[in-house]
């Protein structure tokens, strides 16, 4: 049985016999610029097979055997993959197929057929979006034969699909859906399981055990936590937002500063980022010059020039609080032809900032690229020549005495498995830059923008449901993990019509509310440390970060997963009054939970998707580890 063309999903298997899944992929675009990854866990959630599969593996193979048991692996295809990928099993493999929503899942053939099942009582609803590709859904009720079809249209928005509401029935209902149209197809069920099948013998319930954690946390200090925040607008936030801000508590900022703008009004920026730095308390931020429109390809002319000096006499205006990061670009790896091109605007600028000792007593620090990804290449034709981490090397290999900080952006790491990636990228900028005498890197570290998805490419059951909480929350344990990043921003604060990706819902412009990611950005606040903590964690869907401020003790986790996971932490902890425990679940309510301790560990039982924070004092300061390359 083959399942081809996959982008993004998942496809559970479970077998009652030896068994062999094989993944092939093929080039879709991009993908000499863009290495991935694909997963295999078992039924306890335990991670039995990883492909790290590099940019100039274009095309591939991996197997890996499918023992027989009661519960189903999960082989995960995370999106936005730059592949296609065929996945073969046998085909008396019990196997359903669990597709993204809103964005594309795969690419698919005219009439291409599977079967979904709704149970009896259920409001289930067939819903799909156009992507250029397939443009309608028909499905059929094996019962009866009562068809349906659903239309795609293409809309303005990204977010907007059409859907279609099931009948309800008092027993069980077997549907045939035909996929209609060639290409990029996006389907899915709401109101019962999304899953899908290529025969209604497949439509067996799935089965997950629970799984099982064990952490065991180190007295060793790793480096520092970084400061974490959020794109704030270039505008005065009205009184009524103040609330909001301060519930997020951001401890760092990234901004824009429109060269156009401040050429014709030097101080137009003056009011707010005054406000931001005394009334919130943001001392360490990263601006990135623009032009209006959303123009990012400046040019070293007299308007950029005008507000570039603009830019640093009001960051002089501003007391020398704090530490406020410069890049002379938005993602110039996308938004310039060339890398030539980028260089002539560096250098210009980089002159003008450090001709003026005033600039860096101020707390003007020069920061690059600001790229569009880093690793892997941007949303772009020729990607490969564009890498953010190539065109980083070699601005420090010119430039590396007049560079303060590397900065990136982190776009399209959706899938809440691959979240990984983020510590990744974090130890490759490590090791770029290199590690001073303390250990610490030599340039600072800058994670300024991150959300799932670049521009208004976005999915409302990803971005306004718990499922950011749980995806904001792994990329800042997982960016956090060696104590080597300094920034981590979420662009952005508020949303805005156009882009609806802020940890702000705006309901009109005296009222506005926590979205379920800035609830758990308040969450995760209240229970962040200076310093990181060696930590060993044998899970793979959980993440966790132990951390430090003087004597006291922290520990952050979410269980990405649906499955309960029993937890067990080796810290030294007993008895119990030495420790709390707080759960932050889908209802996006913090709330108090119970654990056991017993022969110096804690134990408790985590339900599906929900964050975790042990907290705890010790009578030790904890000790500096040892490093003197990064990891």
């Amino acid at each position: 049985m083959a399942w081809t063309g996959i982008r993004d999903g998942s496809l559970y298997l479970q077998t009652d016999r030896p068994d062999t899944v094989t993944v092939r992929w093929v080039p879709a675009w991009q993908a000499n610029a863009n290495a991935e990854h694909i997963y295999l866990l078992n039924g306890q959630g335990r991670l039995v097979g990883e492909r790290l599969i590099k940019a100039e593996q274009e095309r591939g193979e991996q197997q890996w055997p499918l023992l027989p048991g009661p519960a189903s692996y999960r082989l995960e295809i995370p999106g936005y993959s730059f592949r296609r990928y065929t996945l073969e099993h046998d085909a008396r493999t019990q196997a359903l197929f669990a597709p993204a929503k809103v964005h594309f899942s795969a690419e698919a053939h005219d009439g291409d057929e599977l079967y979904f099942k709704v149970a009896a009582g259920e409001r289930a609803v067939l819903a799909g979006k156009f992507h250029g590709g397939v443009r309608g859904l028909q499905a059929r009720r094996v019962a009866d034969g009562k068809q349906l079809q659903l239309n795609l249209k293409p809309y303005p928005a990204y977010w907007q699909f059409d859907q279609v509401a099931l009948p309800v029935a008092d027993v069980e209902q077997v549907w045939r859906l035909h996929l209609l149209g060639n290409g990029k197809a996006a389907f899915w069920l709401d109101g019962t399981a999304n899953l899908f099948a290529q025969a209604p013998a497949q439509l067996q319930p799935l089965r997950e055990a629970p799984g099982h954690v064990q952490l065991k946390v180190y007295p060793e200090v790793l480096g520092n936590t970084p400061k974490l925040g959020i794109s704030l607008p270039y505008v005065m936030p009205p009184p009524a937002a103040y609330a909001v801000i301060d519930a997020l508590k951001p401890q760092a900022a990234s901004y824009y500063s429109m060269v156009d703008v401040t050429a014709a009004k030097p101080d137009h920026e003056d009011r707010f980022r005054r406000l931001y730095q005394d009334r919130f308390g943001i001392n360490q931020d990263i601006t990135l010059l623009a032009g209006s429109g959303r123009k990012a390809d400046l040019v070293a002319d007299r308007t950029s020039n005008s507000g570039l000096q603009a830019w640093l006499k009001s960051t002089r205006a501003l007391g020398g609080k704090g530490v406020h990061y410069l890049g002379f670009a938005d993602e110039p790896n996308l938004n310039y032809p060339d890398f030539a091109s980028y260089q002539a605007v560096f250098e210009s600028m980089a002159n003008e900032v450090r001709a003026l000792p005033a600039n860096v007593r101020a707390g003007v620090r020069i920061a690059i690229p600001a790229s569009s990804r880093f690793t892997n290449g941007p949303l772009a034709e020729n990607a490969a020549d564009k890498l953010g981490i190539d065109w980083a090397r070699r601005l420090l290999a010119q430039y590396g005495d007049q560079v303060d900080a590397l900065a990136w952006h982190e776009w399209m790491i959706r899938d809440l498995l691959a979240t990984r990636v983020y510590r990744s990228s974090v130890r490759r900028a490590a090791r770029l830059v290199g590690l001073d005498a303390t250990g610490r890197p030599r340039k600072a570290l800058l994670l300024d923008q991150t959300n799932m998805s670049s521009g208004s490419s976005l999915s409302p059951y990803d971005q306004e449901t718990h499922y950011a909480a749980l995806w904001w929350t792994s990329v800042v344990i997982n960016a956090s993990a060696d104590g080597l990043l300094d920034m981590l921003n979420w662009f952005q604060a508020a949303d805005e019509p156009e882009y609806p990706k802020g940890m702000v819902r705006v309901l009109d412009n005296d009222r506005f509310e926590l979205k379920p990611v800035g609830l758990a950005q308040q969450f995760i606040q209240q229970h962040w440390f200076d310093q990181v903590l060696r930590l060993d964690n044998d899970a793979f869907e959980v993440d966790a970060l132990a951390m430090a401020t003087g004597m006291q003790r922290g520990l952050l986790g979410v269980n990405k997963s649906t499955r309960a996971q029993q937890v067990d932490i080796d810290a030294g902890l007993c008895p119990q009054a030495q420790a709390t425990l707080v759960y932050f679940g889908p209802d996006n309510r913090s709330r108090s939970a119970s654990f056991t301790c017993e022969a110096g560990q804690i134990h408790f039982l985590l339900p599906g998707q929900t964050l975790f924070a042990l907290g705890w004092t010790t009578s030790s300061i904890p000790q500096p580890a040892t490093r003197q390359e990064a990891p």
